[in-house]
């Protein structure tokens, strides 16, 4: 499936730097390169796979746009199978705007995105999971994530997927031969054993497959880190100081924060979704409900916790009410304003709120921040993190077929126990079959293509 067209796009990212890369591939992305860079020995006798210098001139007007750099890699041994072509030129946004608009001129058109990764996928150089991992790749933010994308790319993924699909193809066999034989189906087809072949070799499976998901999201998506107290103790202060920079505005005036503000930020090599929440009282206006409502969901929602007391005040029964909305997530209480005069003790702390972990920190000073990071680590990885990550974590999309594919397969599970004709047996085997085929793109629509390579920038 050669496409006939010729794409091209800038493949890094913008503004200024040292240098900045213009991609093609298709049948023409070599004679449209020739027509540019004016360099006779290099076309001669063009090598596949090397580096030549030269300048790209503007035939038209003959001027000199750059110094160049220019690589040819000859169909099919490239990432698309088609010739793809990069010019390798120093990055500014004109000299990349004014190379581009030759190259169009020349008769390429713009990509869209992902549409190099999307031609790799349809000319066979990679599945659907391989395309997943290229774009795991460019967005993880910690070793973890980084690691799996890679496990994706290398096809490991494929490899799991396609024994699934061997057993899902061979217990569909069975119910085909029943069906195609139904004199002989008792001899054929033995249900006890059918469906316990279903649920070892495909059921238990998918099961771990999702259970691997939820245990490595936080990995790819980051923990969510709530922080919750009353007004103004000082939660914006310490969100900026970790982020060192003023994200969230800082006053005297308790309630500034009416509504969540979230961060990503990596602490010790651990990807942390960082939430300032309004603080929790009674509200005095519908602005302020609406803030202390959302505040609660986050808290739901959170996976780690941490509740702020300002050490300048003394604790009060309010400070209670609002640790009781936590419940039993992990939790860290941090005792901020250590700067200020003590209104309570470490004791009185303990004797509150007995058995939990609290460390003494100012968000001003930056006192007791080192240890609140080594904390931070030391709650997830005894709390929340699994010792050892699963060897592979699907993606949402791969998890969300999974289920369907549960569902179809119980079904079947099920009627295959009350004795049904094979037929409608069969029926929920070819659906999950489908879906399988959706994630390894040998049954694919449009639409699916689409949510994938959407994520992807122009020019990968």
């Amino acid at each position: 499936m050669f496409s006939h067209d010729t794409i091209a796009a800038i493949s890094t990212p913008p503004g200024l730097g040292g240098i900045g890369i213009i991609r093609l591939s298709g049948p023409q992305a070599a004679a449209i390169v020739q027509s540019l860079f004016h360099k006779p020995s290099f076309w001669q006798s063009p090598s596949s796979h090397r580096l030549s210098l030269g300048n790209i001139i503007d035939p038209l007007t003959e001027t000199p746009i750059d110094q160049v750099l220019v690589s040819y890699m000859k169909a099919p041994g490239t990432y698309t199978r088609e010739d793809v072509l990069e010019i390798n030129c120093h990055s500014g946004p004109l000299v990349l705007k004014k190379i581009l608009e030759l190259v169009c001129r020349g008769g390429a058109r713009l990509a869209g995105p992902g549409e190099f990764t999307l031609r790799a996928f349809l000319n066979g150089r990679i599945d659907l999971t391989q395309a997943e991992g290229i774009i795991e790749i460019i967005q993880a933010q910690t070793d973890q994530a980084l690691t799996q994308a890679n496990k994706l790319l290398q096809g490991e993924h494929r490899r799991r997927l396609s024994e699934l699909q061997e057993h899902l193809l061979t217990l569909s066999a069975l119910l085909e031969a029943a069906i195609d034989f139904p004199e002989e189906e008792l001899e054929i087809l033995d249900r006890a054993e059918w469906n316990r072949l279903l649920t070892n070799q495909v059921l238990n499976p998918l099961d771990d497959l999702i259970r691997a998901y939820e245990e490595g999201r936080p990995f790819r998506e980051g923990l969510s880190l709530v922080l919750v107290g009353k007004p103004n103790v000082g939660k914006s202060s310490l969100l900026n100081l970790l982020l060192k920079e003023e994200r969230a505005i800082v006053t005297p005036i308790p309630g500034t924060t009416r509504d969540t503000i979230e961060e990503t930020i990596l602490i010790n090599g651990l990807l942390i979704r960082l939430v300032d929440t309004a603080g929790i009282r009674q509200a005095r206006d519908e602005v302020e409900e609406a803030g202390i409502r959302r505040t609660r969901q986050k808290v739901s929602d959170a996976q780690m916790v941490f509740f702020m007391l300002d050490t300048s005040r003394p604790l009060e029964e309010e400070d209670r009410l609002i640790f009781g909305e936590i419940g039993d997530k992990p939790t860290l209480i941090l005792l901020n304003k250590m700067d200020l005069p003590l209104a309570f003790s470490e004791n009185e702390v303990q004797d509150t709120f007995p058995g939990l972990i609290f460390l003494p920190i100012s968000a001003k000073t930056g006192e007791g921040i080192d240890t609140l990071k080594k904390k931070i680590s030391a709650l997830v990885n005894q709390t929340i993190y699994p010792e050892t990550l699963p060897d592979l974590i699907p993606t949402l999309r791969q998890k969300i077929v999974f289920e369907q594919m549960i569902e179809s397969l119980t079904r079947a599970a099920e009627l295959s126990a009350q004795g049904e004709s094979p037929e409608f047996i069969a029926l929920d085997l070819q659906k999950a079959l489908e879906d399988l085929g959706t994630l390894i793109g040998s049954t694919t629509t449009e639409d699916i293509l689409d949510r994938v390579f959407s994520r992807f920038c122009i020019g990968k």
